[in-house]
């Protein structure tokens, strides 16, 4: 069984025509910048795969709920009505706490597998995505937001090391309103350490490209986690990461699964 999680690369294999797979999880998320502290907890991060019509194609679909809380640490909390629709910009101090709650805009996708790894090619996949305005108007975009992520990997050394990386770009929102396309890109290495116990570490990062709201910029993050096989069906798994630039989060944390069917 390959999943998606707990690493931010997605698995550059499809879970094959007839197969079903669920995987959720929980992250929590805290950054502190200008005497401002903001935290943010993400569940259940559900993610379902569906393999339809050949072992190439999946199906997906993800919903997930957000809390946000941002302000100067022990003041108390005072709702405000409107949210600001990208974190990634520096929030700005405010007199009390602003805090908010609610769906996310939901996620739809579908993950083609394109090749197979022969010799130093590697395996790929791609995956034709979008977000879709569901969500709270504390966290949706207003809008559909499409994006591509093109996805590759390497069994370096069989049943041990494994390397995966992801390319994407996607359509975003800033601060402003403002329509941009944010990229991404990733490079992670997973460990076989016994039959069931795996490991992995991760760099990933963000490029805005056209955001006109201040303190949009790119972010870059390390993590790293493992996951454990309880059966052949069923996953855990357990990360932590920090952030690398001065606008990402300084620390995040989660915990998940994932079930096959």
């Amino acid at each position: 069984m390959a999943s998606d999680r707990p690493d931010f690369t997605e698995a550059s294999s499809t879970v094959g025509k007839g197969r079903v797979q669920l995987e959720a999880g929980y992250t929590f998320a805290t950054d502190r910048s200008g005497g401002v502290t903001t935290t943010s907890h993400s569940y259940p991060e559900a993610l379902l795969r569906v393999g339809l019509f050949a072992d190439w194609f999946e199906f997906r679909i993800g919903q997930t709920f957000g809390t946000l809380r941002t302000g100067p640490p022990g003041t108390p909390s005072a709702s405000l009505p409107v949210a600001p629709t990208d974190t990634s910009s520096d929030p700005s101090p405010l007199s009390g706490t602003f805090s908010a709650g609610g769906a996310e805009d939901l996620y739809l996708g579908a993950k083609l597998g394109l090749t197979e790894q022969k010799g130093v090619l590697p395996e790929l996949a791609l995956i034709i995505q979008s977000q879709v305005p569901t969500g709270h108007r504390d966290f949706t975009a207003g809008r559909v937001l499409p994006g591509l992520n093109l996805l590759y990997g390497w069994d370096v050394i069989e049943d041990r090391i494994s390397l995966a990386g992801s390319s994407q770009g996607n359509r975003a929102i800033d601060a402003d309103r403002h329509g941009y396309v944010e990229l991404a890109q990733s490079l992670s290495v997973g460990y076989t350490l016994t039959g069931r116990l795996g490991a992995y570490t991760e760099w990933f990062a963000f490029y805005p490209a056209g955001a006109t709201a201040e303190g949009v910029t790119a972010q870059h993050y390390a993590n790293g986690g493992f996951t454990h096989k309880v059966t052949p069906n069923f996953q855990l798994d357990v990360r932590a990461g920090v952030g690398l630039s001065r606008n990402a989060d300084d620390f995040f944390a989660g915990t998940g699964f994932a079930v096959r069917y």
